[in-house]
């Protein structure tokens, strides 16, 4: 059995705990300290890569599409954006963890195909929220892939994302008939109920983790 070796380590800002990157054999695994299991792992990518595919493809065929995306964790919710979008479109990632954009320039970067090297994309080291606040009809889609979800693991300032003033936020910050596409751990039922509040045209959809078997996660894709 592969041990976990730990390679670094990177501070949430606003007091939201430590992060820790392990190797494992030739995979990588992000943990959060306090919470023992696994963040994120390269071996497991499959519904991140959903989240971008499906709602990629629903805005890919507009001119210059613009994307935001909520979390660069990986890299791999980047690299199929990118996958899915044509020359013309450009793609905002937004990163509170200086550390994890650190990590994906370094040993993370190949697992992904070093999405963040792409000329269309932007990476920005902040909240995803501040962005949120600051545009109006600016984004075709927008991803979320932050923290666990709706439930909030890692940082309790991410709660507001999910709220329903957040999610008016999304919905101003949208361009007509745009996408926003949620990740999620599990299902919540009253967040599906805050989209349809918020005006979206909602569907919601399980996903497996990898492969076709094995744990599976929830994304929500909602159109303005």
């Amino acid at each position: 059995m592969n041990r976990y070796k730990i390679l670094d380590t990177a501070l949430i800002p606003g007091n939201g705990g430590e992060l820790r990157l392990f190797e494992v054999g030739d995979q990588f695994v992000i943990k959060l300290t306090g919470t023992g299991g696994e963040l994120m792992s390269t071996r497991a990518h499959g519904s991140e890569d959903a989240l971008a595919e499906i709602a990629c493809k629903k805005i890919a065929n507009r001119p210059q599409p613009r994307v935001l995306i909520g979390g660069l964790g990986m890299g791999f919710t980047l690299a199929s954006a990118l996958k899915h979008l044509g020359d013309t479109a450009t793609v905002v990632v937004a990163e509170l963890v200086p550390g994890v954009v650190e990590w994906n320039r370094g040993p993370l970067g190949a697992k992904a195909g070093n999405p963040i090297l792409d000329k269309r994309a932007t990476v920005r080291e902040l909240d995803v929220a501040i962005i949120l606040k600051e545009e109006t009809e600016a984004f075709d889609a927008i991803l979320l892939d932050v923290d666990n979800g709706p439930a909030g693991l890692t940082h309790k300032d991410n709660d507001w994302l999910y709220s329903q003033e957040g999610l008016n936020r999304c919905l101003q910050a949208l361009r007509p008939k745009g996408v926003l596409a949620v990740w999620s751990a599990g299902p919540d039922r009253a967040f599906t109920e805050r989209l349809k509040k918020t005006g979206f045209k909602v569907e919601e959809l399980r996903v497996y983790a990898h492969g076709n078997r094995g744990t599976r996660h929830t994304l929500w894709m909602a159109v303005k």
